[in-house]
């Protein structure tokens, strides 16, 4: 068994793409490189952020590869690896090369609503199929149920290899009490950008960043000032980014993220169908809070 230490800030890798929205590996391998000179943690492959639901078996498969030889182990990999037909998943599980990958990030499955004992039954079967460690993924936003503490909790003191997870319910109460009861090395990791400061506080160790596609350097400082208990000087760089967190949202992600690395001159302002660029407003205040930071 891989052991992955998740302190610190991991990125949610996008994909780019070129206006005839074929994958753009040269602006791939610029942004990793951006990421791994400035100080990310780890990297996730293929999760939400990478509109991944809109890659081919084919496009993962190349962005997989592709990612695992630019990167070359410099830093750890996890691998977003979820969905709402269990049985498929547990198959495909087989199929991969995992080797070059620390973890695997599985997401709560979306649109077919389980009940909590559903969600327990579909981690309980990766759990037993999978080679690597497993980072639940709860984010009620996107799949339209939410994991509640006694599910997240029942599946970290039953199965060794879940080892964390990435709570995006916004809920920071709900949050806060996984953290209060879980065992003692079970990973709470944000899922948010903008409450990853609070969240730390109270006993997180870190968050799979958004933003930390652009700013890996500033935002990863922040994680490691408040993981240092250097509330003082972690507080600051939160606060300027706070208008940012909520420009990059209001149209949707990737959308944000990838407006504001492109008036950043990295990638080209390109997502796939049925996402869609944002509005022409949000791309002026994204340049005006870029300019100021």
């Amino acid at each position: 068994m891989h052991s992955i230490n998740l302190n610190g800030m991991g990125v949610a890798l996008i994909t780019p793409f070129h206006s005839d929205k074929s994958i753009d590996y040269d602006s791939l391998a610029r942004l990793l490189e951006y990421q791994i000179q400035n100080g990310v943690d780890y990297i996730v492959v293929l999760g939400t952020t990478a509109e991944t639901a809109t890659l081919t078996e084919e496009e993962k498969d190349s962005v997989r590869n592709f990612v695992v030889e630019r990167v070359n182990g410099r830093v750890p990999l996890v691998l977003g690896h979820g969905g709402n037909n269990t049985m498929g998943l547990v198959e495909s599980l087989k199929q991969i090369d995992l080797s070059a990958f620390s973890a695997i990030l599985s997401v709560v499955p979306y649109y077919n609503k389980p009940s909590q004992e559903g969600i327990y039954e579909h981690y309980k079967a990766i759990a037993k199929a999978s080679p690597l460690p497993i980072i639940l993924y709860n984010v009620p936003g996107r799949t339209g149920v939410n994991m509640n503490p006694k599910t997240s909790l029942r599946l970290a003191r039953e199965f060794d290899n879940i080892i964390g997870i990435k709570e995006a319910s916004g809920n920071v109460s709900q949050m806060d009490e996984i953290i209060k009861n879980k065992p003692a090395d079970f990973m709470v990791i944000s899922g948010d950008d903008g409450i990853t400061f609070p969240l730390i506080t109270l006993g997180a160790v870190g968050v799979i960043s958004v933003i930390g596609n652009a700013f890996p350097r500033e935002f990863s400082k922040m994680v490691r000032l408040a993981l240092e208990g250097d509330y003082k000087n972690a507080l600051p760089i939160h606060h300027k980014f706070t208008e940012l967190f909520s420009l990059l949202f209001v149209d949707g992600n990737p959308a944000g993220v990838k407006c504001l690395l492109h008036a950043m001159g990295y990638i080209e302002n390109e997502l796939r169908l049925p996402l869609v660029p944002t509005r022409i407003t949000t791309y002026e205040q994204i340049r005006e809070v870029l300019n100021s930071l």
